[in-house]
């Protein structure tokens, strides 16, 4: 079952079907993300074929990881045939946070 942890506490967990692959990183469902430790960043990116990105800032027991978990809430159509299917609100984690 694919986790992502931070100094041993989860922040999300899912079994392999619902988690996606994308570009090397895990992505996470939204109902499977902690989001009371996520808090929205304002850093501006868009991926040329997902569409526009949300960066979250991981915050946890007073440590803040800037931009360190993204996710594309209105990811571009076309991405859903390359990806196969729907990723929306899907969270996947960078640097620090531990996905195994």
């Amino acid at each position: 079952m694919p986790t992502a942890t931070l100094d041993g506490t989860v922040l999300a967990e899912a079994t392999d079907d619902e988690v996606l692959h994308i570009e090397g990183n895990v992505y996470f469902p939204p109902s499977s993300v902690r989001t009371d430790l996520l808090e929205a960043s304002p850093t501006p990116y868009t991926c040329p074929w997902k569409g526009e990105c949300q960066y979250w800032t991981v915050a946890l027991d007073g440590t803040r990881l800037q931009d360190r978990a993204w996710s594309y809430p209105h990811p571009y159509p076309t991405a859903f045939d390359r990806v196969g299917r729907d990723f929306s609100g899907y969270v996947a984690f960078w640097k620090e946070v531990r996905v195994s």
